[in-house]
């Protein structure tokens, strides 16, 4: 679920400009997943002085001194697990000692690596090919990005206002967030291999989209008040019970046969992409321009 949103109107900032409002959501015994773009010192130690823990793949800029040498230990579904200390010094000369863990990996990344390492503070306790596994969770964000421009319809090329782009992507999370709540129903019950494999998100969310409002007409709004003030745990009963009686049939991917390989397309020519926070900007610069 989607918990904390940085809005930016500007889509050519990079994310390490919203670094300083990250790290204010950043909470003692949090677990951070990141890809290397977030591998920064600063970052990296901030998380470690709020006493939070993160995983996040090694960048090559990031300056760190190897404390001992690599240890095998063990393997996991994508490749082979060793491990070391590693010290980072900090803007303020201290020097904690993490762990780095290097994945050989069995295939190719689609950049062609093979080798991926991995730096984490987490405690010594937790095994290196644990660390590996839930590195391996950070794509889910990927995939969540993906369900969110095709069953939300996050991106609407026609809000080409800035603020309204932002409204309709968050509108989009909170549709998101609601998605999640049923499908979590809908494992309770049956089962989470059964909904992940056979259930289609597309089906769902149309499903949804198409009987609310024949709900709201024949269930007035004032008869949904009594679900406001349950609890949470009252209120899981009531899904896992309506989850009993989805018939999982009706909302079934359809599985398609394997597509048969298009000949290789020349791509048309592409203009640069600009974004439109920056156009507005130069706009109002030139009206208030004498």
């Amino acid at each position: 679920m989607v918990t904390d949103v940085l809005p930016c109107e500007n889509g050519h900032a990079q994310e390490r400009a919203l670094f300083g409002a990250l790290l204010k959501t950043v909470e003692a015994g949090d677990r951070w997943i990141a890809d290397r773009n977030f591998c920064t010192r600063a970052f990296l130690c901030d998380i470690d002085t709020r006493e939070a823990f993160f995983i996040i793949r090694e960048h090559l800029g990031l300056p760190c001194e190897i404390g001992e040498a690599l240890r095998a230990c063990g393997r996991t579904e994508t490749g082979s697990v060793a491990h070391q200390r590693v010290t980072v010094v900090d803007e303020h000369g201290q020097a904690p000692r993490w762990r780095r863990v290097r994945i050989t990996l069995t295939h190719a990344t689609r950049d062609g690596a093979t080798i991926v390492h991995i730096l984490t503070n987490l405690p010594h306790g937790v095994a290196a090919t644990r660390v590996a596994d839930l590195y391996r969770k950070r794509w889910t964000l990927e995939t969540a990005f993906q369900h969110l421009e095709a069953y939300f319809h996050s991106e609407i090329n026609t809000l080409g206002y800035p603020k309204a782009a932002l409204f309709g992507f968050c509108l989009a999370l909170v549709a998101y967030n609601l998605l999640g709540v049923v499908l979590a129903a809908l494992r309770g019950v049956h089962g989470e291999e059964t909904v992940d494999e056979e259930v289609s998100l597309y089906y769902v969310a149309n499903e949804i989209a198409t009987t609310y409002h024949g709900i709201m007409i024949a269930i007035p709004a004032p008869e949904w008040d009594v679900f406001y003030a349950m609890s949470p745990a009252d209120l899981a009963d009531i899904l896992l019970d309506l989850a009993q009686r989805v018939r999982l049939q009706a909302i079934r991917k359809s599985h398609r046969r394997p597509k048969t390989p298009q000949p290789p397309r020349k791509k048309p020519v592409r203009k640069g992409h600009v974004a439109t926070a920056k156009l507005l900007l130069n706009r109002r610069a030139k009206l208030t321009t004498p």
